[in-house]
């Protein structure tokens, strides 16, 4: 009997949340298991869920197919009616180690989902989920926001938060198990809060982690919605230094009107003073952004403004999704690009996004940075750029390196001081690496 096995397909979140499931798998001793953790942010990502499972299918016919995520919880007919999949559970579900149990219990197959609309709370971590360098912690989950094109409030269910105490003892017991870096992720992690009737208070949650826990080496945020971040927030970017200098932002779109017809709740104009509003406090700062191409009615001239507020808001990496119409949004019922359109709108978005990923790496060659080591000798700078280390660097370890030079995709360095051993415990097993 083999141990479960967890495909994650998506986001961060996904991934933290697949780590707990694969660890309530392994308690429940689920023979053969194989989880496939969905993602439904676009039509694309739920065919490559069904291809995934008929693929893992024909590569181990005695698998017991566990389908779970964002597709299961919308489609979960679809899921249940293929021959592979033994079971079908939901996003609330695959956090409940009894879900497993029930499983592990049954001769047919099995579909629980739904419990997600009901949620009102956040689940923890398992203590038991695989380790990593850089450790996620999901602190909020849902969305009460209607954006025209997402699908995921109703797969993720109302927004909600963890509370400040709790994730200071989540932070502090990861850092206790040797992680050296701790990314907090939520579905709309700016709204942190919001749920209880309250301003945003995402910077009072950091700024209490950080106070809390001053062991803790980094700590990272994943995507901000720019509308929500509070004072407090640009406060602990200015004067904490273990804060990284790194925004993820959900953007979506540079240009007025489509944001407009995207309801979201900013401006490019927005956008740009937000960036340089972080920069003036935070210099050596670096951002991302979502960027959805050709949304229903893009113009040129609309792509053209997208294309001018990456280069206003300085973004180094950006995350491209063409635009996929998922039913029952208000998106899907507005007029529709031809897919030829949103395909080279995507392309162009991607090649704008290597360009400007080069250009930052440029900039970096000759700096030092104090680099998170990850396996196969490769890190991450505190703004996330990726570094292969030309020099010993064992996995968990903080090293100064300083940047010789890129390939425009990485930063290549040597490094200049010895490992920090004391970050990671030798006992540790080699750890999951994350992306951006």
């Amino acid at each position: 009997m083999s141990e479960p096995a967890i495909i994650t397909l998506g986001c961060r979140l996904n991934a933290h949340e697949g780590e707990t499931a694969a660890a309530h798998a392994r308690a429940a001793a689920i023979p053969d298991a194989v989880i496939v953790n969905t993602c439904a942010v676009t039509a694309e990502s739920v065919r490559q869920a069904a291809q995934t499972i008929r693929r893992i299918k024909r590569d181990r016919p005695d698998a017991r197919v566990i389908v779970t995520g964002c597709a299961a919880e919308l489609e979960p007919e679809r899921f249940a009616g293929l021959p592979e999949v033994d079971a079908v559970i939901g996003n609330s579900e695959k956090l409940d180690p009894e879900t497993y149990a029930h499983i592990a219990r049954a001769n047919g197959k099995v579909v629980k989902t739904g419990a997600a609309a009901l949620a009102r709370s956040v689940t923890p971590p398992s203590p038991d989920a695989a380790p990593r360098t850089r450790a996620i912690l999901a602190v909020q989950n849902g969305c009460d926001h209607r954006c025209t094109f997402c699908i995921i409030p109703f797969a993720r269910g109302p927004a909600r938060s963890m509370p400040i105490p709790d994730a200071v003892a989540n932070v502090r017991r990861l850092v206790a198990a040797g992680h050296g870096e701790v990314v907090l992720t939520g579905v709309d992690l700016t709204s942190y809060g919001t749920e209880m009737g309250k301003p945003p208070a995402l910077g009072r949650l950091v700024r209490a982690i950080l106070r809390g826990v001053p062991d803790l080496p980094r700590l990272r945020l994943s995507s901000i919605d720019p509308a929500e971040v509070d004072a407090e927030l640009l406060d602990c970017l200015q004067h904490e230094p273990r804060l990284m200098p790194h925004l993820h932002l959900s953007l979506q779109s540079g240009d007025d009107m489509i944001l407009k017809r995207m309801k979201r709740r900013h401006t490019s104009a927005d956008a740009i003073r937000f960036t340089d509003r972080v920069r003036s406090v935070r210099p050596d700062v670096a951002f991302g952004a979502d960027l959805i191409a050709g949304f229903p009615t893009e113009s040129d001239e609309m792509f053209a403004n997208t294309q001018a507020t990456i280069r206003a808001c300085g973004l180094t990496y950006l995350h491209i999704f063409p635009y996929s119409a998922r039913p029952g949004t208000p998106a899907a019922r507005m007029p529709q690009l031809p897919q030829k359109i949103v395909v080279a709108r995507a392309a162009g978005l991607r090649q704008e996004g290597r360009e400007r990923l080069a250009d930052f790496l440029a900039s970096q060659v000759g700096e030092e940075h104090d680099v998170l080591t990850e396996r196969g000798g490769t890190g991450r700078t505190p703004q996330f750029a990726e570094v292969v280390i030309e020099g010993p660097a064992r996995a968990g370890s903080i090293v100064r390196v300083k940047v010789v030079r890129h390939d425009g995709r990485r930063l290549i360095g040597q490094p200049l001081t010895g490992i920090d051993a004391s970050l990671v415990s030798a006992s540790r097993r080699p750890e999951i690496e994350d992306r951006a």
